[in-house]
């Protein structure tokens, strides 16, 4: 009676019977699906544009207003935009077209090994020209760029590749602290698993090593990033051809991976982004802390980064001033302001570009938090009066 009366005295919270604590806790954990999840539910349009003996693949959403191009990073895939691409359409009137770069996910073409800045550009013009030949002259295109695409944007947009384009936007890759970062990614890339017994589990892999923290984007982006081992398929060509597609499987987040799998996790660290993109320290983890594949792995890597090294410096070198040098309005998007250089710092207090700071997210910014800069990019386009807002939408103010 005492304890009673106390309790109600100083505004004590009453204890939970005993051996109940522990059961509702359980209850609490969140379950989480990895089942991968196909490009349809996300964007409208898939299609293949042949430019002699090379074939891209493209992803569209929306049917007016500017075309927002979108460049993936290192090892990522046009999928790593999916949910960003149904948020902006959403919001603004406007086309989002992301593609598959050169070696990476379904475009294939007579070089898959020469990814320098000069031919991936190249690329992207290439594409451009041939996707909207029909019309009367190229759309106004604004380029956004994540990591490795980033670089690329920047590198299109300073050769003059695409004549209609009227912005550009730049996803968490600076100069400086990518070229500090080369030297550290082959231990990194040497610490990622490099087989999955399943896409269920590379998914898993993906959000618990923080590669992308965003559940709903790493379903459908992951697939993207892999192929079937023993087959010539990738994992969004088999996942097209697979009718256990729709199937759904709840794992718990805390339940403990088969330590047999070549896909099991790494104990909690903050695990870099992927990539030669990658900006932030290396792996802590060594091939030896990994467990052994099994004997029949299912997945692997659609592209092996670590023989692209020797393209990793053209990429970035001398992108600063690349970017401060484009003469279209420019948007620069980052995890972090640790991520500015000192080019970057002096550019921006002059006014010379838009800042802005997602410190809640990775590397894969756009997938981790994709509503967030789905809003940037379409109050971007509305302040400088490109694109026409939907209806209901509203545009914050500036971040910067």
């Amino acid at each position: 009676m005492e304890k009673e009366l106390l309790k109600k005295k100083f505004g004590l919270p009453p204890m939970p019977p005993i051996g109940q604590s522990g059961q509702k806790k359980r209850e609490m954990i969140r379950k989480r699906d990895y089942t991968p999840v196909p490009w349809d539910t996300y964007f409208e349009k898939k299609q293949q544009v042949k430019l002699d003996s090379d074939v891209f693949m493209v992803y569209s959403c929306g049917q007016e207003g500017p075309v927002v191009l979108l460049l993936h990073g290192g090892g990522f895939s046009a999928l790593t935009f999916a949910l960003l691409t149904s948020q902006m359409t959403s919001m603004v009137k406007c086309r989002c077209v992301a593609l598959d770069l050169r070696g990476h996910g379904d475009t294939t073409t007579s070089d898959d090994e020469d990814l320098s800045a000069e031919q991936m550009s190249s690329d992207v013009g290439r594409v451009v020209e041939a996707l909207f030949l029909e019309e009367e002259g190229p759309p106004p295109i604004i380029l956004v760029g994540h990591s490795m695409g980033g670089a690329i944007a920047v590198h299109t947009a300073v050769r003059g590749l695409i004549p209609s384009l009227i912005g550009l936007a730049v996803i968490d890759v600076v100069e400086g602290t990518a070229m500090d970062a080369l030297n550290s990614m082959q231990s990194f890339l040497r610490g990622r698993p490099k087989t999955f017994d399943s896409m269920d589990k590379a998914i898993e892999w993906a959000v618990r090593s923080g590669q992308i923290r965003n559940v709903d984007s790493a379903r459908v982006s992951m697939v993207g990033q892999l192929k079937s081992c023993g087959r010539d398929m990738t994992g969004t060509e088999e996942l097209s051809q697979s009718s256990d597609s729709s199937v759904i499987k709840e794992e718990e987040e805390e339940e403990e991976c088969d330590s047999q799998s070549s896909s099991s996790l790494p104990p909690p660290s903050s695990l870099p982004p992927p990539g030669p993109s990658s900006i932030s320290s290396p792996s802590s983890l060594s091939p030896s802390s990994m467990p052994p594949p099994s004997s029949s792995p299912k997945y692997t890597w659609r592209i092996n980064l670590s023989e692209t090294e020797v393209f990793w410096k053209g990429w970035f070198e001398g992108l600063s001033n690349k970017f401060l040098s484009c003469s279209a309005p420019k948007m620069l998007i980052l995890a972090g302001h640790d991520r500015l250089d000192k080019d970057l710092t002096i550019g921006q207090m002059q006014g010379k570009f838009q800042m802005n700071l997602l410190p809640q997210s990775g590397h894969a910014v756009h997938e981790d938090v994709p509503d967030k800069v789905a809003e940037i990019l379409a109050s971007f386009m509305l302040r400088h009066r490109v694109a026409e807002p939907q209806d209901g939408f509203e545009r914050p103010m500036p971040g910067c």
